[in-house]
């Protein structure tokens, strides 16, 4: 739980990446038709062949996929609590760590849509600055 609030302050201090910035309009504001659409997607693509059971860096790929699969379904259904949504950013930060370490195609793309969707979802819960 600690290393995931400090991996969620760690996102949140870095700055965006140029796909970041687009992600979002600004005011962190995000509808949640895009986040439903990216959902729809996910559940009905497959999960990489090959890959159950496969971790790096110590991240479990069918493990990650599965809890920002529970955290963003949660996010559609009314919301995430702050445990939530400490553990959507840590999600995202071993995404941001497990991507550029695959080195195959498929498996890396679904990997990078999981990390958008993912996004997507903690986008509410980005302070907005003054």
């Amino acid at each position: 739980m600690v290393r995931a609030v400090f991996n969620a302050v760690a996102l949140l201090l870095r700055p965006p990446s140029a796909a970041e910035a687009t992600a979002t309009p600004p005011g962190g504001a995000q509808p949640l038709g895009g986040l439903a659409r990216l959902w729809k997607d996910h559940l009905r693509t497959l999960f990489p062949d090959g890959f159950r059971g496969v971790d790096f860096d110590g991240v479990d790929l069918v493990l990650l996929d599965a809890d920002v699969a529970g955290l963003v379904h949660r996010e559609l259904n009314g919301g995430l609590n702050d445990r939530g949504i400490a553990s959507l950013w840590g999600c995202i930060a071993d995404l941001d760590k497990i991507v550029p370490l695959i080195n195959e195609e498929y498996c890396a793309s679904y990997f990078r849509k999981l990390r958008t969707m993912a996004q997507l979802a903690a986008s509410p819960y980005i302070p907005t600055a003054i």
